[in-house]
């Protein structure tokens, strides 16, 4: 018995060794990418045809809710770590509610864009519109992304997968949700503050 829990011990520091450097490599990926579309956007700054405006209000009531899901994650996590399983549940829940409004939102935003006459493409289009919009959009699919980890880690809630002192994937999908609210918040302020 003791052998066996040893050996289930071993394996789960086994897989965070492997499981967590690799999600980083991969954030880190994903920085270099963000990082090469907003140089691209300062650089066509200069550009004569380039147009300034004002965020759609959407963006920052979207910044709200990604906000608002990151602390209702971390604090699932902690209600997990202490073994409240429903109320850790019930915040995970709220957090997947959450990342659908900022979807939501993000949309929104687009269509504000439109209706003051900024579009992403065609003869309408400005540079600075389709950059923000670009971006943005890369950014949803990222948070997708997000929404389908957190239906794994909902569904294997259910199944009791994880425990106070195994929590391996949960934490993976709550360093992965909390990169992409970190992202967006430095997208929003660089398209606030850079124009």
């Amino acid at each position: 018995m003791i052998k066996e829990q040893t050996l289930e011990q071993e394996l789960i520091v086994a897989k965070k060794k492997s499981a967590k450097p690799m999600l980083w490599v991969s954030m880190i990926s994903m920085v270099m990418f963000f990082a090469g579309l907003t140089s691209a956007y300062v650089i066509s700054m200069k550009r004569d045809d380039w147009v300034s405006f004002d965020l759609p209000n959407a963006f920052h009531i979207s910044t709200f809710l990604i906000v608002a899901s990151s602390i209702a994650l971390f604090l699932s996590q902690r209600f997990l770590k202490q073994d409240k399983r429903q109320l850790s549940l019930i915040l995970v829940v709220v957090t997947l509610i959450l990342g659908i409004g900022f979807i939501w939102q993000q949309y929104v935003g687009f269509e504000q864009l439109k209706s003051v006459g900024l579009y992403f493409t065609g003869k309408d289009s400005t540079v600075s519109t389709s950059f923000i919009i670009g971006i943005t959009f890369m950014h949803v699919l990222h948070l997708l992304a997000g929404i389908i980890v957190l239906f794994v880690v909902i569904y294997n809630h259910f199944k009791y997968k994880y425990k106070p002192n195994d929590m391996l994937g949960f934490e993976l999908g709550a360093i992965f949700w909390h990169f992409v609210d970190i992202l967006w918040i430095y997208l929003f302020f660089f398209f606030y503050f850079i124009k």
